[in-house]
């Protein structure tokens, strides 16, 4: 798939108030070119989908913190394709173990990035994903 302008939804859910690497991450990728819809707190899986629908996005990228991403990112993901959105390529970031990452992708979630994880390395996972060209 080769796009230009990816359009990118950032999105807290659940009850995690902490939002700054969501802020952090939704910065770099819009510094990269890439549109950037953020959500702010308290987001449900609902909430996210229809924004992301609605805004026709490329990517759903989620921040969790709270320990609930077994359920949250197969929410999400199952409401996606409920709604018509099954192209949408799902990530996200947090504190995510190891065994918990490779279950997510196996369901179909794609890369999740730790807590440390240089925003160019997500710009650079997406840019190679649409096949996007350095300019």
């Amino acid at each position: 798939m080769k796009k230009e302008k990816l359009r990118v939804l950032v999105a807290k859910p659940g009850l995690d108030g902490h939002d700054r690497g969501a802020k952090v991450v939704a910065r770099a990728l819009r510094d990269a070119g890439f549109e950037v819809i953020y959500t702010g707190l308290h987001q449900t899986p609902e909430m996210i989908v229809e924004t992301a629908i609605q805004e026709d996005v490329d990517v759903v990228g989620l921040s969790i913190l709270s320990g609930a991403h077994m359920t949250i990112f197969p929410k999400v993901l199952n409401l996606l394709k409920e709604k018509g959105g099954g192209n949408i390529l799902l990530i996200g970031g947090g504190i995510i173990p190891k065994e918990d990452i490779e279950e997510l992708q196996k369901q179909g979630v794609g890369r999740l990035f730790g807590p440390g994880t240089p925003t160019s390395e997500i710009v650079e996972y997406l840019k190679k994903y649409f096949n996007i060209e350095k300019k």
